[in-house]
């Protein structure tokens, strides 16, 4: 049962999450921010109207974009906040819901539904008595499904307030109980007990495209299996939002010692510390790539966003990542610090060609992720950094009238021109820069 006493909490979260979505703000960093500055910052009206685009957007649909028909939870999760605010909250509930009904016996969560007349042949999809007229996906090579659906859940009760929403039932099954086996998947079927990390497909960074075939979202017999920043900086972040929303003092316990487990093999195995880099991938059964491929020189954007937002890095730690993103940019000649990767994987090293240079995952740049990161400099309490990282993405989706998915180093729109999850990064960005610049 829920305790009373949360009715308190939740307030005290919206308020924290909508109103001052900046977890950890540090006032004592507000003072020592150059008064000018801050001056800069609430006169600056690109914020509020990239913000009104955002929440227009978001309001009309909870898909990830006009290029595609599905709802996906690795989307969603990004944009939910926003949605929570601007959007029927009764079709957020229940694209919550939906996901649970196409959840596996395993415990596994898809990756996005759609109507049944969208359905194609270029994947398989997932049909459910639960979910009538809707058919689901999954691309197996990526292990951030669970984590996501548990974040967007997280996310929607502390600021809507529907704690109830945890002991809803889907087939004998309450909400908690589904997410517990969610988690539980990916300890059963995603460990690796070796490392003691959750595993995945190679991939590039965050991507879903693995090299060793054409289409390249599927585990199959030639994949390549290994261990990377972003799935697993994605799972501490999802056990902490679950033991967040328990109340069972054993459960929490369990799910505390597995965190602190996770994070410290996380640094043990993956963080290069010489070089102040997280290495991209910890391989199981072999590399796909030449072995002469020096791929540890490779920077990954997102998966270090992610592992800031998971509490992995200090301060100190945090800037110098900052630094080496700048950098980064700069030489491959991208506009903003959301570039995926650098140096990039060399044409050919993927069969689908969409993953070529500077291309999608493989140096596109993503304010999907780069919006995360300048999330992550706020809470940290560095202002100038996150705003001169902000500019150039407000400056493109005003220019070209869009919050695009991707866009070349040049700054050429690519992909879906109303992508959500870039309307969703950027619209919490805005409203955490806000509220720090007073």
């Amino acid at each position: 049962m829920i305790s009373i006493n949360k009715n308190c909490f939740y307030i005290v979260l919206f308020l924290i999450q909508i109103a001052v979505p900046v977890t950890g703000l540090n006032n004592k960093n507000i003072k020592k921010t150059d008064d000018e500055l801050l001056k800069t910052i609430r006169n600056d009206d690109r914020l509020n109207l990239v913000s009104k685009k955002a929440e227009k957007l978001i309001e009309l649909g909870l898909n990830a974009g006009d290029g595609y028909s599905e709802v996906w939870i690795r989307d969603l999760n990004t944009f939910i906040e926003t949605a929570s605010k601007v959007a029927d909250k009764n079709k957020i509930k229940e694209a919550l819901l939906i996901f649970f009904k196409f959840q596996g016996k395993d415990g596994d969560i898809k990756d996005g539904y759609t109507s049944i007349k969208n359905v194609n042949s270029e994947a398989v999809f997932y049909y459910s008595n639960l979910a009538t007229g809707l058919a689901a996906h999954k691309n197996t090579v990526e292990t951030d499904q669970e984590s996501s659906l548990i974040q967007a859940i997280y996310k929607y009760v502390t600021i809507t307030g529907n704690w109830d929403f945890l002991q809803e039932k889907i087939d004998g099954k309450t909400i908690q109980q589904r997410m517990d086996n969610a988690l539980g998947y990916l300890l059963n079927e995603r460990y690796n007990k070796k490392y003691g990390l959750v595993w995945g497909a190679t991939t590039a960074d965050w991507g879903d495209v693995q090299p060793e075939s054409a289409w390249g979202v599927a585990l199959d017999e030639s994949s390549h299996k290994c261990i990377d920043i972003y799935d697993n900086a994605m799972f501490l972040i999802a056990i902490k939002n679950y033991i967040a929303l328990i109340d069972n003092q054993h459960e929490k316990s369990y799910w505390a010692s597995k965190h602190k487990q996770i994070a410290a093999n996380i640094m043990k195995y993956l963080w290069n510390k010489p070089n102040h880099k997280f290495t991209p991938h910890l391989y199981i059964n072999g590399s796909p790539f030449p072995f002469d491929f020096k791929e540890n020189d490779i920077y990954y954007h997102g998966g270090t966003a992610i592992a800031i937002e998971a509490g992995l890095l200090n301060k100190k730690e945090i800037l110098i990542a900052y630094k080496k993103m700048k950098e980064n940019a700069k030489a491959a000649g991208a506009q903003t610090i959301g570039i995926t990767l650098y140096p990039v994987y060399p044409n050919g090293y993927f069969k689908n060609s969409y993953m070529n240079e500077y291309i999608y995952q493989n140096g596109g740049d993503w304010t999907w992720f780069g919006g995360r990161m300048v999330q992550q400099l706020i809470v940290n309490g560095f202002y100038q950094e996150a705003y001169e990282s902000l500019s150039p993405m407000l400056d493109r989706v005003i220019k070209h009238d869009g919050f695009y998915e991707w866009w070349t180093p040049t700054g050429i729109p690519k992909g879906s021109r109303k992508f959500r999850g870039s309307a969703g990064v950027l619209w919490k960005a805005i409203e955490m820069l806000k509220e720090a610049s007073k």
